[in-house]
């Protein structure tokens, strides 16, 4: 078997940290842009919330169907196929983007563009997992996050000097190309060599269904991560619509929040391996960062929350308190053996961002429309189930610190 890099800094961790920053690029440019580019292609005042959900949902439903089909032939193919097509997906994507006239363009893109996205993060946090010793498995995981995620804060600085969103996604296509030809250097993960010559079932999506034990390690996985999508997709995306509600703001910018709170997401992430490491436990992790997700969003509500400044603030605590995200991916990584680990660890993730819909229906269509609460009212529900159902899970999951990943399922 090929020997594990045991640098932290190693190539495919660089190389896995740069996906990840033109993944998050790529990923939340549309949160940062969603104003003026759904009003240059046709979107109202009174369309804009509508059109801009459409999209996101879209973006989303795209990032769970491309998390099973580029997790599949990852543990198929190689953690490597899928990194290239992925990248090429994505950046044909993008660069359609910026060239589209009509909403129903931008959600097809914008859908495909999920489809590519869906490979970047879980092919790489694989191969990063099965390189490096246990020992700093989860610190090597959380350097790819934490640099990564600063993708989202360079697509609003780029906004914020271009002040042209096709632009912006033009970027994000050349960012996509180039990334591929830095990938030529890597080497395949040597677990997956191994397993190639075995003769196991490999990337069988159904094999999570196959087993009650297995299902139950996959689903639980799936609901530790709703936090993170409940409070950027609902309380940070929509907090100029909040900012009105609480404090009759009209000029919040809810980009600068995205921003300030991928800021806070990224320093909880690379604080969140020597966390892990520091407990000798991700479950523990898991919990001191669920618990300061609860009382960031009671402070979000609460009568401190009264101007811009005061929200941009609580905005960046959100963040840096949903700073888990690659704990569970990791943990995601951890619980699968080696012929279904690239579909896991692509798929788990995927399908918590594939949940966004659900919330969104929950938030808007359950609690506003048809029970008629006003916006704050649904946001603290919303956030309310959104933690019990992860706290159930997290008491549901398996401690996977320690765990040794060369095994099959």
């Amino acid at each position: 078997m090929q020997s594990k890099d045991r640098s932290i800094f190693s190539l495919a961790v660089i190389v896995a940290s740069l996906g990840y920053f033109v993944d998050m690029y790529d990923l939340l440019l549309f949160t940062i842009v969603k104003r003026p580019s759904l009003f240059a292609v046709g979107s109202t005042d009174s369309t804009l919330l509508s059109d801009s959900i459409a999209v996101m949902n879209w973006q989303m439903i795209g990032l769970l169907l491309g998390g099973i089909l580029w997790g599949v032939l990852g543990d198929k193919k190689g953690r490597l196929s899928i990194l290239f097509g992925s990248i090429i997906l994505y950046s044909v994507a993008n660069f359609a983007t910026a060239y589209i006239h009509t909403v129903d363009q931008y959600i097809i893109c914008r859908f495909i563009a999920g489809i590519g996205l869906a490979g970047e993060l879980g092919a790489g946090i694989t191969l990063v997992s099965e390189l490096l010793p246990q020992s700093k498995r989860g610190i090597g995981t959380s350097v790819v996050a934490g640099f990564g995620l600063t993708g989202v804060i360079a697509a609003y600085f780029t906004y914020q000097v271009t002040l042209d969103w096709r632009l912006c996604y033009q970027i994000g296509g050349v960012l996509g190309i180039l990334l591929l030809f830095l990938r030529v250097s890597l080497v395949e993960s040597g677990m997956f060599n191994q397993v190639k010559l075995k003769n196991v079932s490999k990337g069988n999506f159904l094999l999570f269904f196959s087993s009650g034990i297995r299902f139950k390690k996959y689903f639980t996985a799936i609901l530790l991560g709703l936090p993170t999508w409940c409070i950027i997709g609902i309380l940070v995306t929509q907090s100029d619509r909040f900012a009105k509600a609480m404090f009759g703001s009209t000029d919040f910018d809810s980009g600068r929040a995205v921003m300030l709170a991928y800021v806070g997401i990224a320093i909880g992430d690379l604080i969140a391996g020597f966390v892990c490491q520091y407990f000798q436990s991700r479950k523990k992790g898991l919990l001191l960062y669920y618990t300061l997700c609860s009382l960031s969003i009671m402070l979000f509500f609460s009568g401190f929350n009264t101007s811009n400044a005061s929200m941009a603030i609580i905005c960046a605590i959100l963040g840096f308190s949903s700073g888990f995200w690659i704990i569970f991916i990791t943990m995601g990584a951890e619980q699968f053996g080696t012929n279904l680990r690239a579909t896991a660890t692509t798929t788990i993730p995927n399908m918590v961002r594939g949940s966004l819909p659900l919330i969104n229906m929950m938030f808007l269509n359950l609690f506003q429309k048809d029970l008629g609460l006003n916006i704050i009212k649904s946001g603290i529900y919303t956030a309310a189930i959104v933690i019990a159902i992860t706290l159930t899970a997290l008491y549901f999951t398996e401690e996977t610190y320690h765990k040794d990943l060369d095994y099959f399922e």
